[in-house]
């Protein structure tokens, strides 16, 4: 199960979770990412600012079975805002 917390400034919330699939479709506006803590498909946008990092990083801990912490605009959103290395000392 995935661990939620919510930021700092009380607008995104961020689970650490592990990719399981990424499912890039010709002339989408976006990837579909599946994690092994979640049964829902999660949306990366391409026009989101840090979408060429964010999918660098999601290929790279696919590849590497890594846990990354993905920040959501609420709990309950499938919408993928951030994506961040996991921090030393988090769960």
């Amino acid at each position: 199960m995935s661990r939620a917390t919510q930021d700092e400034k009380g607008k995104r919330y961020l689970r650490q979770m592990t990719v399981a699939h990424i499912r890039e479709r010709e002339g989408a506006d976006h990837v579909d990412v599946v994690f092994l803590e979640s049964a829902r498909f999660y949306r990366l946008f391409k026009e989101n600012p840090a979408y060429d990092d964010a999918l660098t990083l999601l290929r790279g801990a696919l590849a590497d079975r890594a846990i990354l912490e993905i920040g959501t605009p609420s709990i309950d959103s499938d919408i993928i805002e951030e994506v961040h290395e996991r921090r030393p000392g988090t769960l």
